[in-house]
């Protein structure tokens, strides 16, 4: 199994940046691809990014030249810097990890665009 602990969350102003990041533990040889999904309130849960172990990085379109997603195979870890923070990234952000045994999900931080 493949457990996740999400750190960083919280309030920032419009414009502002925070960085999230996520530190995988248990059977981390199995993950392929990690990301950051996050949930908005009464939306459905979506995509931000996602990064493969090789680097190959994928974006939703409302955060591509804003977010950037990194990953450190050797630390086990994966983090989303958020730049131009608009009102609507208000949201619970998970991370995820696709591996052996099937997607595993972090328990969510919350990040809040608010003036």
């Amino acid at each position: 199994q493949v457990q996740l602990v999400e750190s960083g969350g919280g309030l920032v102003q419009p414009g502002g940046s925070l960085t999230l990041s996520c530190a995988a533990s248990g059977s981390i040889y199995s993950i392929s691809t990690m990301g950051w999904y996050r949930q908005a309130p009464g939306k459905q849960r979506e995509l931000v990014a996602e990064v493969s172990r090789g680097g190959a990085t994928n974006y939703a379109r409302s955060v591509k030249d804003r977010f950037t997603i990194s990953r450190d195979n050797a630390k086990n870890t994966v983090s989303l810097q958020m730049n131009s923070l608009k009102p609507e990234d208000t949201a619970v952000y998970y991370c995820n990890a696709n591996n052996f045994y099937g997607p595993a999900w972090g328990k969510g931080t919350l990040v809040t665009v608010s003036s």
